[in-house]
């Protein structure tokens, strides 16, 4: 079923992920769900006040610190991220931006603050790619299979994307945090109204 969906979504993409990985993709979904891994650091962390704030910071400086090395979009490939979706932009304002996925993380149903399923670019008028920040992706069929709660990192709760879906994917869960480029609306929500993709040109 996952398969199903998963070659719609190809077909619908503006910028459509290399066969093999797009393969590897419907692979990863056909298998057993995996075991979730244990309590990332600091997720007891209440939400109210100072600890709130505290986990925050956290959570933004260990995307910053996994992240670094991707300003060079080119380590981003090398590590196994394809551009897939094209320049996704909002409803209204803003946009999420470029999305380079990783799909072996993708597949394996482990959400890791060091190890971020896809890292966010802003295209800018010189040809050049801002890193923005990374999102945390985990199928929800996948993980609800293995866990009881809703998925988290540091304390931050994982938004639910229901399907249909404008990606074209089943429903899935998602954290972007936006480490690289601060938000006004927040660290942790879907949309930055301060990033475009007017400059967008995609590959021939």
């Amino acid at each position: 079923m996952l398969s199903g969906h998963l070659m719609n979504a190809r077909l619908s993409t503006r910028h459509l992920a290399p066969a093999a990985l797009a393969a590897a993709l419907v692979a990863g979904l056909a298998g057993p769900p995996v075991r979730a891994q244990g309590p990332a650091p600091h997720a007891s962390l209440r939400h109210g006040g100072e600890d709130l704030k505290r986990s925050t910071n956290v959570l933004v400086q260990a995307v910053r610190e996994a992240t670094e090395r991707f300003k060079d979009v080119a380590v981003a490939e090398a590590e196994g991220y394809a551009l897939m979706f094209g320049c996704v932009s909002g409803p209204d304002s803003g946009a999420m931006g470029l999305h380079y996925v990783n799909l072996g993380l993708v597949t394996d149903g482990v959400l890791d603050p060091a190890r971020p399923e896809i890292v966010i670019y802003e295209p800018l008028p010189n040809g050049r790619l801002k890193l923005t920040g990374a999102d945390f992706l985990v199928f929800a069929d996948q993980w609800n299979a293995a866990n009881t709660a809703t998925p988290q990192l540091m304390g931050q709760l994982l938004h639910l994307f229901e399907s249909p879906n404008r990606y074209g994917l089943p429903p899935f869960y998602t954290l972007h945090v936006w480490a690289w480029k601060p938000n006004a609306n927040g660290s942790f929500v879907n949309w930055h109204p301060n990033v475009s993709c007017d400059a967008y040109q995609p590959a021939p």
